[in-house]
């Protein structure tokens, strides 16, 4: 690759090595996700850099990945090996091609998809995009071959002009980025290495995943100082089954996990208020009962979970907000049920049961200590489950062990257990009230006013990228005690959740994202900016780079956020 490259400016190397990686398959979870490593693997041999310094690139395997996925990292060190580092981050994967539908077979192909959309009458923004010439469609165009490319070749540029460089850049490309985000889990150990063996000084981590506008005519290009964190909190909800004849006696689970979706889902009211920032509600994701088949029976159980963006808060406060909601909703269902049975009796003039239609709402480390002190040992059958379902569906997983600690209450009580299910992602921001952040942030705009002078564009800094990203593994900000409240509510976290909390804190790099512009990620219509992505984003990067290798810090960055210590549970 490198032959074809070398002599052209920067722009046609990112839009000649974007056309190359769009053109790979790497479909998340499927083999694709390796060709496209080997690839790049390939592109950053013919450098002359790493013809010179082979062992500074090399590859990591994820561990017990049937797929046999891999991270690719790579070195390069300043004129003066100073250890002061940015890493370069970007995910390889992409999401599937089935949307694109008569046109699947040129889903990898641009200029084909340019020529169909070219003629597009459906949609005038889409078709006006392709007759431009500026942009650049295929899947994985935007998210984010395109920043695979920026990154490389910056690297290139680096590699080349070693005299620039006032410190080391480390290149970390990761797959499984769409799914479960194995791929940097598993490169944290390797940074913690890097680290120890090599005192690296992680300054920062520059992500450059896929910006768009947030409103039509929307003028800026948007820097984004942090990521969203994600939380799967999910409901467990039992009731007492009845036959179809009899419902008035039972409590069905699907009217209470209605009554918690109808409080819970996209209700703006529980999303964290923070001035000027993107924040979205929760959502709905998963309502269902137990029954498997058709019968005259009211189901016993109900699962329900939601997507939960995290901003500032933590997992702890999350809870206590979400089991106060579920306790109201909770009421409500037992006070409707009580007057549908009053108004029953009035009618009938059937003589009373005593029947009780009291719903218990708890988190599940509190479920779990009260088991405990019954003496019913909820750890061990929790680690039964798991050993006997290790191939199911990590959230189905998560279910069938709360499942089984509800069968261990002798009295059989109407509850929900609420808890949290995988993916868990931390959030990881620059919080400005910290002197270290707060220099690097002011470093940061006086880039981005000086690229402003320079090109005309215009660019606005956020605190949290609005989309979920790798970025979010590098570095926590909960204290010891929210951090063990948040994985004593995860049924078995060191075997279905296991993040290396420790190694995280250790390492605490800030990433922010520095990302590709386009529109309609994820969409058959996906598209990169020509102008922007490949002519002034690279410079903006090494700017960037340059002006914070070159910062004083007042504190060693690697200081461990709210003097953390190791977390045993």
């Amino acid at each position: 690759m490198y032959n074809k490259i070398q002599g052209m400016v920067m722009a046609d190397q990112v839009e000649m090595l974007t056309r190359a990686l769009i053109s790979i398959k790497s479909v998340n979870g499927t083999t694709g996700e390796v060709e496209i490593a080997d690839f790049i693997k390939n592109v950053l041999m013919s450098f002359p850099y790493f013809q010179q310094h082979p062992t500074n690139m090399w590859e990591q395997h994820i561990p017990n990945d049937p797929l046999e996925r891999k991270n690719i990292f790579a070195l390069i060190r300043g004129k003066n090996n100073d250890n002061r580092t940015i890493i370069y981050h970007s995910h390889i994967d992409t999401v599937g091609i089935e949307d694109f539908g008569s046109v699947k077979k040129d889903a990898l192909n641009p200029d084909a998809l340019a020529a169909f959309f070219a003629t597009y009458e459906l949609d005038k923004d889409v078709q006006k995009d392709a007759q431009s010439g500026d942009w650049l469609f295929g899947r994985g165009s935007v998210d984010m071959q395109s920043g695979i490319a920026v990154h490389l070749a910056n690297v290139l540029y680096f590699s080349e002009h070693l005299e620039e460089l006032p410190g080391t850049i480390l290149l970390m490309l990761n797959p499984d980025e769409e799914s479960q985000h194995k791929g940097v889990i598993s490169a944290i150990s390797e940074l913690k290495r890097l680290q120890d063996e090599y005192n690296l000084q992680y300054i920062i981590a520059i992500n450059d995943d896929f910006i768009t506008s947030l409103y039509d005519g929307d003028p800026y290009r948007y820097i984004y100082t942090g990521a969203a964190g994600k939380l799967l909190p999910s409901f467990y909800i039992y009731g007492r089954e009845a036959h179809v004849g009899e419902t008035l006696s039972g409590i069905d689970p699907n009217l209470i996990s209605a009554e918690i979706t109808r409080r819970i889902h996209n209700n703006v009211d529980l999303t964290e208020n923070i001035e000027g920032e993107l924040v979205l509600p929760p959502s709905c994701l998963y309502q269902r009962d137990n029954k498997e088949a058709y019968n005259v029976q009211t189901a016993t159980s109900s699962y329900l979970y939601f997507n939960y963006f995290i901003y500032e808060a933590t997992g702890k406060e999350i809870m206590d907000k979400l089991t106060a909601i579920t306790i109201e909703a909770c009421k409500e269902v037992e006070n409707l049920l009580h007057r549908h049975y009053q108004e029953f009796l009035k009618r009938t003039g059937l003589p009373a049961k005593a029947l009780s239609w009291n719903i218990e709402v708890t988190s599940l480390a509190e479920y779990m200590d009260e088991l405990s002190r019954k003496g019913l040992n909820p750890e061990k059958t929790a680690r039964a489950v798991f050993e006997h379902n290790k191939d199911v569906e990590p959230r189905m997983l998560c279910f069938k062990i709360v499942e089984a600690l509800q069968e261990l209450d002798p009295e059989k009580k109407a509850r929900v257990i609420i808890f949290y299910a995988p993916p868990y992602l931390p959030h990881n921001y620059l919080n400005e009230e910290k002197k270290r952040d707060h220099e690097l942030v002011e470093a940061i705009k006086d880039v981005l006013e000086n690229v402003e002078q320079e090109t005309g564009e215009k660019f606005a800094l956020k605190k949290f990228f609005p989309y979920l990203a790798d970025g979010s593994f590098l570095s926590l900000h909960e204290t010891d005690e929210e951090m063990i409240s948040l994985m004593k509510n995860f049924p078995q976290w060191d075997l279905i959740n296991p993040l290396p909390v420790n190694e995280i804190r250790s390492l605490n790099v800030s990433s922010i994202n520095i990302g590709v512009y386009g529109k309609d990620a994820h969409k058959w219509t996906e598209r990169v900016y020509k102008p922007y992505t490949f002519g002034v984003l690279p410079t903006v990067i090494r700017k960037v780079t340059m002006r914070l290798l070159n910062v004083s810090f007042a504190y060693p960055l690697s200081t461990p956020r709210n003097g953390a210590k190791t977390i045993f549970l």
